[in-house]
């Protein structure tokens, strides 16, 4: 085997992981295998490590490259409010979800009291209808919800380090400002003599 044409392939592999390749999408690689349908046929290697980087970075879509470090930094506000703004939809949804909740119906039940005697115990069914809309906003918002973390997931998987931790941030400052007006909800059974 021969050692120097492995540590050269290492070497190689390693200029990847720092800063991945950008290939214009009007040649394609040796490497492209025509996995891609329809497209230009170029192909980028996906690094499978953390680095920091801001040269030829793909934020998503193939026309947003990351190439100066004022774009970074714009690229790092963006991604950082989309995961606050993630947190922060959460957090409306379920408050929107307690306001649209309509009282259905009171069941009351006997209980057996203290001494012998009986007790009425009320219990409150809430629900929601299928075909109201309140229903249909909560499911525009979570089709919505479902689109931008998949997005932020995606966006993690560059292992480009300055936008992970611009996930990470986002969605901690999110939680942090929005998530103490959850309500705590308490379940307080009336008794009626």
């Amino acid at each position: 085997m021969n050692h120097a044409h492995h540590m050269h392939g290492m070497n190689h592999m390693n200029d990847s992981s720092t800063m991945p390749p950008h290939h214009p999408s009007t040649t394609a690689s040796h490497g492209d295998h025509g996995g891609h349908g329809g497209g230009g046929g170029g192909s980028m290697m996906m690094p499978m490590t953390f680095y920091f980087g801001y040269k030829n970075v793909e934020l998503l879509f193939s026309g947003l490259v990351i190439n100066t470090p004022g774009e970074m930094a714009g690229a790092f506000v963006a991604v950082f409010l989309l995961a606050m703004f993630y947190e922060g939809l959460k957090i409306a949804r379920e408050s929107l979800l307690r306001k649209s909740q309509v009282s259905i119906r009171y069941n009351s039940m006997p209980v057996p009291g203290p001494n012998g005697t009986i007790l009425m115990e009320t219990h409150k069914t809430v629900g929601q209808q299928m075909l109201s809309f309140p229903h249909l906003l909560q499911t525009v918002l979570h089709v919505i919800q479902v689109v931008i973390s998949y997005f932020l997931m995606l966006i993690f998987m560059t292992y480009n380090g300055y936008l992970c931790i611009a996930v990470a941030a986002g969605a901690g400052t999110g939680y942090f400002l929005f998530s103490w007006k959850k309500a705590v909800v308490v379940d307080i059974t009336e008794h009626c003599h």
